[in-house]
């Protein structure tokens, strides 16, 4: 998958950088937490972010095979990230996806191996 995709999900990704989809729902307190995070991390200039609302937008998470929220969707340089990242020894991203909610050292730490 990559950002030309998106498009038919009503997604507007970035020709470069690192790119990160939220998956996640309105009501999801893990969601609300991680979205700060990533927030700050996006303010400083690290990565791009779109945060999407499963249930705006279900297409996109059953394309991915996914079914639990929060979930992250990392890009780079318009491509899905096609990579394992282990972190501390435990695989956190599968593919270009992870899913559950992450404090900010184990964010900074996928960024960093992207």
């Amino acid at each position: 998958m990559d950002i030309e995709e998106l498009k038919k999900f009503g997604i507007d990704g970035p020709d470069e950088g690192i790119f990160i989809i939220v998956l996640c729902t309105k009501w999801c307190r893990s969601c609300k937490l991680l979205s700060t995070t990533l927030q700050q991390i996006r303010d400083e200039g690290f990565i791009k972010l779109k945060e999407i609302d499963i249930g705006d937008n279900s297409k996109l998470a059953r394309e991915l095979n996914i079914n639990v929220v929060p979930a992250l969707i990392f890009f780079k340089d318009c491509k899905l990230l096609n990579k394992n990242i282990r972190v501390y020894g435990e695989l956190i991203v599968n593919k270009g996806v992870t899913i559950g909610s992450f404090n900010e050292q184990i964010l900074r730490e996928i960024i960093n191996q992207i």
